[in-house]
């Protein structure tokens, strides 16, 4: 069975969100040393500052005292057998709206472009966008991250909220059906 154009068309935004990824650490690796130093304050106030720093865990530096053995298998098998498997439900099923197919392509654009870098990067994912967060939730500074990251994050959001909207007005659907159907004589 050949899929549909709309759900195929997504994936462009998937080719885009890699590219960005990739351009953007490329321009980074190529024009800073790696340091743990500032190399740009942006607008000059200390809201968002460029670093070069490498990752060799997921979020956060989770997982930075695991033995090498166990690394390849938890932060390239497992997010990639994530990722085919969201690849797969997202062929086989027509439950997802349209800004949900996108927000998919989205995900699957962030994801591959980390599994990049954690394949071909031996020092590590590229992570070099810090943004203060003023002690919010106990941190001064967030932690570097990346488009990738950012890409994952934000679609990631989009789905989970369109997901419970879509949920709300089903819910809301049932009990208006139920109420007519208990107001019938």
């Amino acid at each position: 069975m050949q899929p549909s154009t709309k759900k195929i068309v997504p994936f462009l935004l998937t080719v885009l969100t890699i590219a960005v990824d990739q351009l953007s650490k490329l321009f980074i690796v190529k024009n800073w040393p790696q340091v743990n130093t500032l190399i740009k304050d942006v607008f000059g106030n200390g809201f968002l500052e460029i670093y070069h720093v490498r990752n060799t865990a997921i979020a956060f530096s989770l997982g930075h005292n695991l033995p090498d053995m166990f690394r390849p298998v938890l932060f390239i098998l497992v997010p990639a057998a994530v990722l085919v498997f969201l690849v797969i439900y997202y062929f086989k099923s027509d439950e997802f709206t349209s800004l949900q197919r996108w927000a998919v392509a989205g995900i699957l654009g962030g994801g591959i472009g980390n599994l990049i870098d954690r394949v071909f990067r031996p020092e590590g994912v590229v992570d070099f966008i810090s943004v203060n967060f003023y002690g919010f939730l106990g941190f001064s500074r967030w932690p570097t991250f990346n488009f990738a990251d950012s890409f994952v994050v934000i679609f990631g959001l989009i789905l989970l909220f369109t997901i419970f909207a879509k949920d709300n007005k089903q819910t809301k659907r049932d009990k208006t059906a139920r109420e007519a159907r208990r107001d019938q004589p």
